[in-house]
């Protein structure tokens, strides 16, 4: 059986991620646990981890709000994924011959396969950032370090959101399907001498679209 401190996370996750609360209204713990009939002691659990992994702002005495992304995220998030994203694609291109690292990069162009469908069908952002973000995931538990995938999930929500936002930008969905493919291509190749300039240079260009919309 799911806690109920974990049940309530995932409940109020799904209504921020389902856009069902409103940026810059302040929600009472207290009456919003009582709306959802969830007690106040896994209630609160659920708000604080919340607003460890970037979903809301705690108000003292007063409840929460939906974050607001700042420039301080946006740089924080790009610093982590390019620690993070870059080593394991160092080690992944490094070990490219070997049946662990054939078997990712089939399930990797499966993924890049899915990325270019939706281009050509519904051009959804929500689909398309989806199989974006499994993309990612991929990478990075290539490793196997319990601590790089606490900490990416730790940052998930904010990396959704921004790669939401970026990929509205015209052309970025083409633009972030060929990097994906060049950065699977490096990978496939063994191409230890490219591989992080070309993984860092396609959060770069996020960024710097996630910057612009401040």
């Amino acid at each position: 059986m799911i806690p109920l401190n974990e049940q309530a996370y995932q409940h109020l996750q799904k209504l921020i991620m389902q856009g069902q609360l409103n940026y810059n209204e302040i929600y009472s713990e207290t009456k919003l646990s009582k709306e959802l009939k969830i007690s106040r002691t896994p209630f609160r659990d659920a708000i604080h981890r919340l607003a460890q992994e970037g979903y809301i702002d705690i108000i003292p005495s007063k409840g929460f709000m939906l974050h607001q992304l700042t420039r301080q995220d946006i740089d924080e998030t790009f610093q982590i994924r390019s620690a993070l994203e870059c080593y394991c694609a160092l080690q992944i291109t490094r070990a490219y011959e070997t049946a662990p690292v054939k078997l990712l990069l089939k399930e990797l162009r499966h993924l890049t396969d899915m990325l270019k469908e939706i281009l050509d069908t519904t051009s959804s952002i929500e689909d398309f950032c989806e199989y974006d973000f499994q993309f990612h995931t991929k990478i990075i538990s290539y490793v196997q370090n319990r601590q790089f995938s606490a900490l990416f999930d730790t940052f998930k929500y904010r990396m959704r959101k921004l790669a939401e936002l970026s990929l509205a930008h015209e052309g970025r969905m083409i633009d972030t399907y060929n990097e994906h493919l060049a950065i699977l291509e490096a990978m496939e190749k063994g191409d230890f001498e490219h591989i992080y300039k070309i993984t860092v240079a396609h959060m770069i260009t996020a960024r710097e679209l996630n910057l612009d919309d401040l």
